[in-house]
């Protein structure tokens, strides 16, 4: 395991900071020095609970300054006011930051999904991720050629790209190849449509990635 990720808004007590932080501190000690991903996943973008954006943003930058995690995920389009003033205090904390998009409907135009890849990255993210739905097979395509195009000519920093569901696991596959440098597993149970169980994605990742 390279990353553990938190879906906390899955988690029943999600309304409670301080024992969202209670929590969080729990898992640090457990994890030691595995990198620690914190995500509210917003129900508009697929996640399980909606938060208001004020709250949203609370609920990050708190525990960003808790220190118990290194990495905070921010949902980009949230509103560009709030998405500065969670990058700018996740970042005084001492926190990384995967900014973030899910289109749940639709495989968007390959520029389209470069634009917001690049948006993530001039906001000052880290790390740009975005994932997308599939509706045929050239869908998976448009999203390669999206990342290949913006980890090619555009990218400061590493990017994050799949296509979802089960038409595009081969995103989650191959996606080294074309410029993506992460993926994301399922524990006990997927928190996205077509993700793979961690272990069988790490055995076929390091198949992949010694033959590259």
């Amino acid at each position: 395991m390279d990353v553990m990720e938190w879906r906390v808004d899955w988690y029943e007590d999600v309304t409670d900071t301080a024992k969202v932080i209670e929590t969080a501190k729990e898992i640090r000690e457990l994890l030691g020095e595995i990198p620690f991903l914190f995500t509210f996943r917003t129900s508009k973008e697929g996640g399980n609970f909606q938060l208001p954006d004020e709250d949203y943003k609370t609920l990050n930058i708190a525990v960003a300054q808790s220190g118990y995690v290194d990495i905070v995920d921010v949902e980009i389009f949230t509103g560009d006011e709030i998405v500065t003033e969670m990058i700018e205090k996740i970042h005084a904390a001492g926190a990384k930051i995967i900014a973030s998009n899910h289109d749940f409907d639709q495989t968007p135009s390959q520029s389209d999904i470069v634009y917001r890849l690049r948006k993530m990255q001039d906001m000052g993210a880290d790390i740009p991720k975005i994932a997308v739905m599939p509706q045929c097979k050239k869908d998976v395509i448009t999203l390669l050629a999206a990342t290949e195009e913006m980890a090619t000519n555009f990218a400061t920093q590493p990017i994050i790209t799949m296509s979802m569901a089960a038409r595009g696991s081969v995103s989650r596959l191959s996606g080294e190849y074309f410029g993506s440098a992460l993926t994301f597993g399922a524990g006990e149970a997927a928190s996205a449509p077509g993700q793979i169980s961690a272990d069988q994605l790490n055995d076929v990742l390091t198949i992949i990635h010694n033959s590259l």
